[in-house]
């Protein structure tokens, strides 16, 4: 019996247009969810196994949170391509309704999947847009066909029910119930564009060439122009006329077959004479883009290489521009009109996304760019209609100067190197190749081998360009020459005022860029300086309302206390939030009222109040978390009866490299003395592995330790450190401690939570007050304090004022500033674990 014939038995194939057959070949570990409305509303899992999709129906969904059971029921295999489809199946079919693509990606099982699904429990890791991480089906001992789906403690679970994941279609961006009606989406679409001016026209995405951007030293601020990152990957228009997908790069070729992920999406999109400008890239484990990993994918042929790389490195098309939509032509409306229709086309979450940006403040865009080692910005006048060719109206600034050449020759190589002595460079100036000299370092060997067997069927007698003013090509017998083919990057100190580059450095090859593209930028008129326009400083008053409102109604603790006590320890407190986004508990009616929690800077906020905005993938869209810079800010935050401040443990401006490790330790039904017993272990472990450690009262009942990372890794890492030391802690110390969760399971003992270290998790900040009665505080300690004489509920909004005034040195400032070899440390702990 064919796994396929339950499924077909209870299809129509003349009227559902669900497919039948399974034309994808196998071996992939596709995985797919789907949005379902038949009779109601649910999720469909479906992972590739065997030649098919085993399938189960989810009526709630999938959970982020470990503690959600999600009742899973097992329905009949589907076809693999299944995990394409998207419709509406017509009234009186078998499950009749629209269904959508939520997630789609690659699976991997944790133990074989063929005997997990007889046993009744698979484990397997997802990687997909949305859903990521380790998951669990478990049949339940009810019925066979009754799973549930668990979510596993790892990176990507949300305990506190902070990830909100967006529920539209990573292909068409349509909720499941506007599926149905999408052509009304479409006319929505090209009725703003008419509105907004935009002309019919037939717009050929093979006969456009892509605006280009003039290069500028120093990044810049100015009304009126809005700031891109600049992205490590392909330049790429995206569009569908007449029905036909199409990707073209910027010299003209067709990328199609090369990326079929995006064509996918792009097909996918509910509107016709489409075109967007964009940039595809692959991205790293960090999230960062890989252009070795991109150019790996630009050089595959075969078309099930390509399927398998369309899985294992997944590209994500990156669109920061509309040409045209529904047969209008956009072009000649301003960027920001543009800009604003594209955001309303694409996805939230898939392989087609938003550009987002940042108005006005260049300088502070590209600050982000270095801090997440991207390779600049790109400014744009928001006015500025859509030219082609290179503009004035498109700016780049570059992280470092680096630029694309012209590989005009080479030199023979001398002693034991292999390929080449150095590469002979040149860029065009008015229509002509003009000699750079030459690069001859950062090559590995490899790459020496193979750049110089692409240069060898390329040699000519004469050279291909001309030397500067002023300058000879040299003519030696150790110079060849090569007809204009290559195009390399390569990074450099400055240029010379004869036109050569001074310390250049090999970056790569970039076989995607035509030779005509590398032209020289000084040909170019430099952008106008910023006028020196005086702008007044934002006047920073903070009123003050209902003063007398009581917060703390057992110790008679007003807003006005509050503010008070903030004024008193800015100075030691402001370190530890300058440049962090905060979230805040706010208490409007003190700490026995209601209380709601905030991320998003409140509307009404001054203007001088400083914000960051943040991707939340759990949420899908841009968080625009406060940060507290100033006096000032924090009393209005206080203003505000937020009487919890919690930080991220990163930067704003190094967002994705933390400051520090958390370990929360929490003592349960442990006491108090059992949490001071366990610090001192973590303290003492750290010191032995070369780590230093930090204590802090939690304002509550526990206590947390921040360990020093010096901003080295990425949030992933300090997880991983945050779990391996408190493993070796409760595996030391087990009758004392535990990392066991439940704490039905906890047995007395203190649990050491490493779960607050990760991307988006918060810290209630040193010297944060807590709602809870005697208005405690989080404070700051020094290990000769963490004894059996330390009593957490000391520390108050009344005291800690005096205690500092008595201290010479905040205790914990060294977290923010030592950088500890995590390598060494690492290793020494790998081996405690071991033995």
């Amino acid at each position: 019996m064919s796994r396929l014939e339950r499924y077909r038995e209870k299809r129509d194939r003349e009227r559902s247009p669900e497919p039948f057959e399974s034309t994808l070949p196998s071996g992939g570990r596709i995985f797919v969810v789907q949005r379902h409305h038949a009779t109601s509303l649910h999720w469909d899992l479906r992972l590739e196994l065997g030649g098919a999709l085993v399938s189960w129906a989810i009526p709630k969904g999938p959970s982020p949170d470990p503690s959600d059971r999600r009742l899973a029921m097992k329905v009949e295999d589907h076809p693999l391509d299944y995990a394409d489809f998207e419709g509406v199946i017509p009234e009186g079919e078998y499950g009749a309704g629209p269904v959508i693509v939520w997630d789609r990606g690659r699976w991997t099982p944790v133990e074989d999947p063929e005997e997990g699904l007889e046993a009744g429990k698979l484990s397997f890791e997802l990687r997909g847009h949305r859903l990521r991480g380790r998951w669990t089906l478990v049949r339940t001992d009810e019925q066979e066909e009754a799973w549930l789906l668990l979510k596993e403690r790892d990176a990507f679970a949300d305990e506190r029910g902070q990830r909100i994941w967006s529920t539209d279609s990573i292909f068409s961006g349509l909720e499941v119930d506007e599926l149905p009606r999408a052509s009304e989406r479409a006319a929505a679409i090209a009725s703003a564009l008419a509105e907004a001016g935009a002309e019919e026209a037939d717009v050929d995405p093979r006969e456009v060439s892509p605006m280009l951007a003039v290069s500028r030293e120093e990044p810049f601020s100015r009304p009126g122009w809005v700031f891109e990152f600049k992205l490590d990957g392909y330049r790429l228009l995206a569009g569908r006329r007449e029905g036909e997908t199409v990707l073209i790069s910027r010299n003209g070729n067709d990328l199609t077959a090369t990326f079929p992920e995006i064509a996918r999406a792009v097909a996918g999109l509910p509107y016709e004479g489409l075109l967007m400008d964009g940039e595809v890239l692959v991205q790293d484990e960090r999230g960062l883009p890989s252009f070795d990993r991109l150019q790996r994918r630009g050089r595959l042929v075969r078309a099930a290489d390509v399927r398998r790389a369309a899985l294992e490195l997944p590209a994500t098309y990156w669109a920061f521009d509309l040409l045209a939509c529904e047969g209008l032509d956009a072009r000649a409306l301003p960027l920001a009109e543009r800009k604003r229709v594209l955001r309303e086309i694409a996805p939230s979450a898939g392989p087609i996304r938003y550009s987002e940006h940042v108005e006005e403040n260049g300088e502070a865009a590209w600050e982000r760019a270095m801090a997440i080692d991207l390779e600049g910005v790109v400014g744009k006048r928001a006015d500025s209609p859509y030219r082609e060719g290179r503009s004035n109206d498109w700016v780049k600034v570059r992280a470092v100067k680096a630029d694309d050449f012209v590989v005009v020759g080479w030199t023979e190589p001398k002693g034991s190197r292999i390929g080449f002595g150095s590469l002979q460079l040149a860029q065009y100036a008015d229509g002509e190749l003009v000699w750079t000299g030459g690069v001859g370092t950062g090559f590995s060997d490899a790459q020496l081998a193979d750049i110089a067997d692409a240069l060898e069927p390329l040699q000519r007698d004469e050279p291909p360009c001309r030397a500067p003013e002023g300058s000879e090509l040299p003519r030696d017998a150790r110079h060849r020459w090569v007809d204009p083919a290559l195009v390399v990057e390569v990074r450099y100190r400055e240029v010379t005022d004869a036109g050569m580059l001074r310390h250049p450095v090999f970056v790569r090859r970039r076989e995607e860029k035509p030779v005509e593209a590398c032209v020289r930028d000084d040909v170019h008129p430099r952008l106008e300086e910023p006028p020196a326009a005086e702008r007044p400083e934002p006047e920073r008053e903070v009123r003050i309302t209902s003063p007398d409102k009581v917060l703390w109604p057992d110790a008679g603790h007003t807003k006005s206390d509050l503010l008070d006590y903030y004024r008193a320890v800015a100075e030691r407190m402001l370190p530890f939030l300058r440049d962090r986004p905060v979230a805040l508990a706010r208490y409007p009616d003190g700490i026995e009222g209601d209380a709601f929690f905030q991320k998003n800077a409140p509307g009404g906020a001054p203007d001088w109040l400083r914000t960051a905005s943040v991707w939340s993938e759990g949420s899908g869209r841009e968080i625009d978390y406060l940060l507290l810079d100033d006096v000032e800010s924090l009393l209005w935050v206080a203003n505000s009866a937020a009487l919890v401040i919690h930080a991220w443990s990163s930067r704003a401006t190094t967002l994705e490299a933390p400051d520090w490790c958390v370990l929360d330790l929490d003592p349960g039904e442990a006491g108090f003395a059992r949490v001071v017993e366990v610090a001192r272990a973590v303290r003492e472990l750290c010191r032995e592995i070369g780590l230093p450690a930090f204590a802090k009262t939690s304002g509550a009942t526990g206590l947390h330790v921040l360990i020093s990372l010096g901003r080295q890794v990425g949030h992933e890492e300090t997880r991983t450190l945050g779990e391996l030391l408190a493993r070796v802690v409760a595996q030391e110390r087990s009758a004392t401690a535990t990392v066991e969760r439940s704490p039905e399971k906890r047995e007395g003992r203190v649990y050491v939570d490493y779960l607050q270290n990760g991307r988006g998790k918060l810290l209630v900040a040193p010297y944060s007050t807590r709602p809870l009665p005697g208005a405690p505080v989080s404070t700051p300690l020094r290990w000769r304090e963490v004894d059996g004489d330390l009593d957490p509920s000391r520390f108050t909004i009344e005291s800690v004022p005096r205690r500092i005034r008595s201290q010479r040195s905040e205790p914990m400032a060294p977290v923010l500033e030592l950088e500890p070899d995590l390598a060494g440390a690492l290793d020494r702990l790998d081996e405690r674990l071991r033995a």
